[in-house]
């Protein structure tokens, strides 16, 4: 099992940053560099608990399809998303959201495990971790541009 772990501060209400994080329009946006589109699922608009999404996008060089499903949503402090289907054995995203003055603290905890034992261990240590590690970063830099 692997766990990321992201800490971002953004200058912008709780609320605003919570909703900006399960905008599908805006992750189409801000996942371009993998060329993420939706395939199914709720295809716009906010995602809510019970809704799923599936997404197609170039992941180290194959196209890959993953569907989630938002199992827990605590406006505007949480929420978490599992995939149903997909090129993990499991993966769990959470989202927490915590308002500190005039900023928000959003943390990410993704965690993960790969197919294929030992081999697909190895090929998460030496690309998997660092390109979902990268992903995600990409992905907070662009919520927290967005209330610039």
């Amino acid at each position: 099992m692997t766990t990321i772990r992201l800490t971002t501060k953004i200058n912008a209400s709780i609320k605003n940053v919570f909703d900006r994080s399960r905008d599908i329009d805006f992750h189409k946006k801000s996942a371009s560099q993998t060329q993420e589109k939706v395939i199914g699922g709720i295809t716009s608009g906010l995602i809510n608990k019970g809704e799923t999404v599936t997404w197609q996008g170039k992941h180290l060089g194959l196209w890959l399809t993953h569907q989630s499903l938002i199992t827990e949503l605590k406006s505007p402090s949480y929420f978490v998303d599992e995939m149903i289907t997909g090129n993990f054995k499991n993966f769990k995203h959470e989202h927490y959201f915590k308002e500190v003055g005039n900023t928000t603290v959003m943390t990410d905890v993704l965690t993960y495990k790969v197919p294929f034992g030992f081999l697909g261990e190895i090929f998460d240590y030496l690309f998997i971790k660092r390109h979902l590690t990268r992903f995600l970063k990409v992905r907070n830099h662009s919520i927290k541009n967005s209330f610039i």
